[in-house]
């Protein structure tokens, strides 16, 4: 070794406050913008997260995996447009102004002014949570382009009112007045993805009917008896003995006197309550459908307040579970209550406010999705998804759909439905693409009516906003540049779509669908899904639980790198992930671990001749191997099995053994190595190191190129992912493995015998005949004095494991 070679790496230990100076620095090189210039382009359609608080622990680690993922791609040569932006839009915002000023949006919003105030509330709010979240990926080092024109710029809006325009056209779109999901609290629509389930008690009643033909009292089980004025018929399943004779005839609804239908429909279930249910408009989506398949007239009787309307006569005004309460009593003081049995069922409520829904008839815009499930199966299956499993999540949903979606609602701060009707022919107008239209303030876009010549004061324009995931459906073609950068768009290669396993049903399905209908494509290439981010107990995590973790003292106690290395590590691909604290200290101790291997290894230069000994040639095609794996996890979007592999390659092998094994022959302090054999440690350290750091560069990002740079003159980001060498895999790396068995064995001998690490072995040790080619190491590593190998296991001798043995 030259005299004048002196160590790179001064510092002794990793700090993670190093990270901050890298950041500074990579902003300042441009590091990550894209290169689109002869480069396959991957469009990685980043989820714009709902603006409307603090990503937990779990958020964090999701977005933190997706950008190990496009690390990865950057390192195999494609040039990658990974977009950050908020969705900004819907509900979410909404719910949380109206807590934090105490407004109510339906009251304020009546005025123009009004409107524009509450507006300006919901993007005050949205600012200060998005810049929170975006604190929160910059410090963990995620090399997003950050795009600051989010769902609710006028650019985003532009497009989604020119997709709903083009479908429009197309006669996809369709303006009807159908029962829909609503929510009372919130006052409007929902999609059915947008419900979900909460188990609760309540009650089955038993509640009497009389037969008007025949005077018999027939009985039927409830949980729904407020609903009585709206019951239209009492229906059986066909074949059911106890009410063939009734088919036909009429029940006269108790408390109110209206007149039933009695009649059959397949879908009633015999077994529960007395086998005869009630159909009212509307109970829930079975009533609905019975309506429609026995041709019965609704009477809606709960109004867009969640109360009951005038027709519910008695109950008019109550609230739904006033109202319920009433009739019950109503029925038991007349006689016409059997019983009422506890029961535990499933009751839908809405996704946001999580108040319990409601189906009532009114007037919404539709997108036809029901003509296109077959459409969609078909696209799916020719769409990669990692892993392969969650493909049938969204499957089922997709042949669970059964009404077509209602994509407008009576809300404020979204994208607002771009049609002005003619007061004076009743004309629909739809105006031409390209423009951001606001119709509720804006003036129409014509002179006069283009149909009946009216003047323009005779238009007026829609008051309903898009739901929030007609804009974030459009979220690919938004990233892909559809409308916005034809260049960009002309030039994707690959799309990706990472996501939770929450939102199947909706991101990911509305995806589909939308993509679909307005190119023909299926919109992505590949979906990777992720389960949810729990809790350190298992729990999901929830603010009225308590138990949400936030990520930033972890982030400043043990550094992004750290906390990177629990987010790739802590759960397989589509399952869920628990936070795990120890798992983060495990990641600090592994960054610290890899820079005093560095500090060992840049102790020697990078020599230009050298031999290579046979352990070198193994630690060479066992780390060949582990590159193999990782390289191919990495491509199927995996970041949890690369992990894995290259740490237990570094520090359970590369550092615990082979650095320990080769330090005599890298300083040569015994003077039995050849020089050329010198060099060889010195290559094969370097080797290995320089891959190792590439290979964990999309992992721990910061620690590696720290390291690299110092090392090697330059970013590891900026260095391509290694090839696996598959003549050294092939080799077999079987010697790499028999020394650390051997190194085990006499390590634990030692402890066992109260020495140290250190001290010589004066017993005659028996080593296994295949250690031939790197006895020289493991002699000077354990100061091993007499030594024999042998093909058959010597007798009066002491078996230690690993195939050593002790003379006695």
């Amino acid at each position: 070794m030259p005299d004048t070679y002196k160590p790179r790496l001064k510092v002794t230990r990793w700090s993670p406050s190093r990270e901050v100076e890298l950041l500074e620095l990579w902003e300042k090189e441009g590091l990550y913008k894209p290169g689109l210039d002869s480069k396959e382009v991957i469009v990685i359609d980043t989820p714009p997260p709902y603006a409307s608080g603090k990503w937990h622990v779990g958020g964090a680690a999701h977005y933190a995996q997706i950008d190990m993922v496009a690390r990865y791609f950057r390192m195999k040569g494609y040039a990658v447009v990974a977009p950050f932006y908020a969705d900004r839009n819907g509900l979410p915002v909404e719910v949380q102004v109206e807590k934090k000023y105490g407004v109510n949006p339906h009251e304020l919003s009546r005025t123009p002014e009004g409107r524009e105030k509450f507006l300006e509330l919901c993007k005050r709010f949205l600012d200060e949570a998005e810049n929170e979240i975006v604190k929160v990926w910059r410090r963990l080092g995620c090399s997003f382009d950050y795009w600051r024109e989010g769902t609710d710029s006028a650019k985003y809006r532009a497009i989604t009112q020119s997709t709903f325009i083009d479908l429009y056209k197309k006669g996809l779109i369709y303006e009807a007045e159908r029962p829909v999901n609503w929510c009372p609290r919130c006052r409007t629509t929902l999609a059915d993805s947008e419900l979900e389930y909460f188990e609760r008690d309540d009650y089955l009643y038993y509640i009497k009917f009389k037969v008007r033909e025949t005077g018999e009292v027939v009985v039927v089980a409830t949980t729904r008896p407020e609903l009585l004025r709206a019951c239209k018929a009492l229906v059986y399943k066909p074949g059911d003995e106890r009410y063939e004779r009734l088919k036909g005839l009429h029940a006269v609804a108790p408390l109110y006197g209206t007149e039933l239908v009695i009649a059959e429909h397949p879908e009633v279930d015999p077994s529960f309550g007395t086998g005869l249910m009630m159909v009212c408009s509307f109970g829930d989506h079975v009533d609905v459908k019975m309506f429609r398949d026995l041709g019965l007239q609704p009477e809606i009787i709960i109004d867009k307040e969640g109360r009951m309307t005038d027709k519910a006569g008695f109950l008019a005004g109550l609230t739904v579970e006033e109202a319920r309460k009433k009739v019950v009593e109503s029925l038991e003081s007349s006689g016409l209550l059997v019983k009422k049995e506890a029961i535990r069922h499933s009751v839908p409520v809405c996704w946001r406010c999580k108040t319990p829904t409601q189906i009532i008839a009114t007037r919404e815009w539709f997108l036809k999705q029901v003509e296109f499930k077959n459409a969609l199966i078909d696209l799916v299956n020719k769409i990669v998804f990692r892993p392969e499993f969650h493909k049938n999540r969204l499957v089922s949903w997709i042949n669970s759909v059964a009404t077509d979606w209602p994509i407008s609602r009576d809300r404020y701060y979204a994208t607002e439905v771009p049609v002005w009707r003619c007061t004076s022919c009743g004309s629909v107008l739809v105006p031409e693409p390209g423009t951001y239209y606001r119709p509720w303030r804006d003036p129409p876009p014509w002179d006069r009516c283009p149909v009946c010549g009216a003047p323009r004061d005779k238009l007026v324009g829609e008051k309903k906003v898009f739901d929030t995931w007609f804009d974030s459906s459009i979220s690919v073609l938004y990233a892909s540049g559809y409308m916005h950068n034809p260049g960009l768009y002309k030039r994707v290669k690959y799309t990706l779509r990472p996501q939770g396993v929450d939102i199947v049903r909706t991101w990911l399905y509305y995806t589909l669908l939308r993509v679909y209908q307005l190119t023909g494509k299926p919109a992505f290439s590949w979906v990777r899904i992720t389960g949810m981010g729990l809790d350190e107990k298992g729990e999901e995590m929830h603010k009225s639980k308590g138990n949400v973790i936030d990520p930033d003292p972890y982030l400043e106690k043990y550094g992004a790198d750290a906390f990177r290395f629990w987010a790739a590590a802590s759960g397989r691909l589509g399952y869920d992930y628990r936070f795990s604290e120890q798992l983060i200290k495990t990641g600090l101790m592994f960054a610290t671990k890899l820079w005093n291997i560095a500090r060992f290894v840049s102790s020697f230069p990078e020599p230009g001749d050298y031999r290579l000994r046979p352990i070198d040639e193994a630690t060479l095609a066992y780390l060949n191997a582990v590159l193999e794996k990782a390289d191919r996890a990495y491509a199927e979007l995996d970041v949890y099995e690369p992990v894995h592999e290259i740490y237990q390659f570094a520090w359970n092998y590369f550092a615990s053994q082979y650095v320990e094994l080769v330090k005599s022959r890298a300083y040569n302090q015994s003077g039995r190595y050849s020089s050329e054999e010198q060099r060889g440690a010195w290559f094969t350290l370097h080797y290995v190191l320089k891959t190792l750091l590439k290979m964990l560069a999309p992992v721990m990002p910061f620690v590696t190129d720290a390291i690299y740079r110092e090392l090697y003159g330059k970013s590891v980001h900026t260095e391509e992912f290694p090839r696996a060498d598959k003549v050294l895999v092939e080799k077999g790396y079987e010697l790499a493995k028999l020394v650390e068995e051997v190194n085990s064995a006499i390590w634990r001998f030692k402890k066992k015998s109260n020495m140290r690490l250190s001290d010589p072995v004066k017993a005659k040790v028996y080593l296994p005949a295949k250690l031939r080619g790197v006895l020289e190491e493991v002699v000077d590593l354990h100061r091993l004095e007499d030594v024999e190998l042998y093909e058959e296991p010597p007798a009066n001798a002491a078996d230690i494991g690993g195939g050593v043995y002790i003379a006695l």
